[in-house]
């Protein structure tokens, strides 16, 4: 089943700002009205070390400490991180 294709006429649902959420602003910010929740769980984060992010490992588990990336946190990064989602696909596509 093919998913019907959908094109929007404009931007909004690239930005999603959640002021009511308990963890908001849940990275440091000067400027919380343009402070993006849409992804809100990084997609990139799989990516481990080419996520493109500002990230640091934060112990001798690999786990990463993204507390100082605000890349998917910003206004125009939509595209930057549907790109990361897509390479996450590529990787675990069965082939």
């Amino acid at each position: 089943m093919k998913l019907k294709e959908f094109k929007p006429t404009g931007e909004h649902y690239k930005f999603f700002s959640n002021v009511e959420c308990e963890y908001f602003p849940c990275h440091q910010t000067d400027d919380p009205a343009v402070y993006n929740c849409l992804f809100c769980f990084c997609p990139a984060y799989a990516l481990g070390d080419q996520c493109g992010g500002n990230f640091r490992y934060d112990n001798e588990d690999g786990i990463k400490d993204c507390s100082d990336c605000m890349i998917p946190h910003q206004k125009d990064s939509y595209e930057f991180m549907t790109e990361k989602a897509k390479e996450i696909i590529q990787t675990i596509k069965i082939k």
